[in-house]
């Protein structure tokens, strides 16, 4: 049974079928979008065949194509195609239909507070590769975030991340209960969320942050360069 492959076609069936919605016309944001998606996923493409290597995690073949690039099979590169695009058409939604940044005020809070306790966590459980790695990662993003676009979306990345929950715990939990990924224990907490390692969580917010910090970034860039040309 092809599980993963179905499990990204429905991940990105309705985000792609309802991209041509007049009111969120999140096609329009495609040239933004895709540059976003393509750096996101060079970053943990890479991780994830270094990771698959090592041993971190692998994929049980009965649940796959049998596709193979790197070592990695079709249906894990097509997840870093499909996941950020659903999310970042989450977050045009969001912004769509609910105007008002209500969590702004909260986010920077937010940010600071995940930096303070990822860091000495990161440090401190370092052998296991799965943690250190994710929550350094996300702390270092979380900075950079910050200084390229200061609180403009931060508030809005939070809501989007805060629903984007729900089919998270959706799709993983499928993912880590057949399983189709197998997590090595000596490399995470041993923590789980249900069948989900907790690092999930924070793997997923890292690929959420990344996608919508460049995909913000050129958008602003390019609005910018609009208004310089009619000045």
């Amino acid at each position: 049974m092809y599980i993963y492959l179905y499990l990204n076609l429905f991940t990105i069936f309705f985000p792609l079928v309802l991209s041509f919605d007049k009111r969120v016309a999140f096609y329009k944001n495609w040239p933004y979008l895709f540059p976003a998606m393509t750096v996101n996923a060079l970053i943990f493409i890479i991780w994830d065949i270094y990771f698959t290597h090592l041993g971190v995690w692998d994929f049980n073949p009965e649940y796959l194509l049998g596709i193979y690039f790197f070592g990695l099979p079709l249906e894990e590169i097509l997840f870093f195609i499909t996941v950020p695009y659903a999310c970042v058409f989450i977050y045009e939604c969001l912004n769509a239909y609910i105007p008002k940044d209500f969590f702004r005020p909260y986010a920077t809070g937010l940010s600071l507070a995940l930096v303070i306790v990822l860091i000495p966590l990161g440090l401190f459980f370092l052998p296991r590769l799965y943690t250190s790695i994710t929550f350094l990662g996300l702390s270092v993003m979380q900075l950079l975030h910050y200084r390229l676009l200061k609180n403009q979306v931060l508030g809005r990345f939070y809501v989007t991340y805060f629903v984007h929950l729900i089919p998270f715990l959706l799709v993983n939990g499928v993912l880590t209960a057949l399983p189709v990924v197998l997590y090595n224990n000596n490399y995470n907490l041993g923590v789980r969320l249900t069948t989900i390692p907790i690092e999930d969580t924070m793997y997923s917010m890292l690929m959420l942050l990344i996608t919508i910090s460049v995909y913000e970034w050129l958008r602003r860039r390019k609005a910018k360069q609009n208004n310089a040309l009619v000045v």
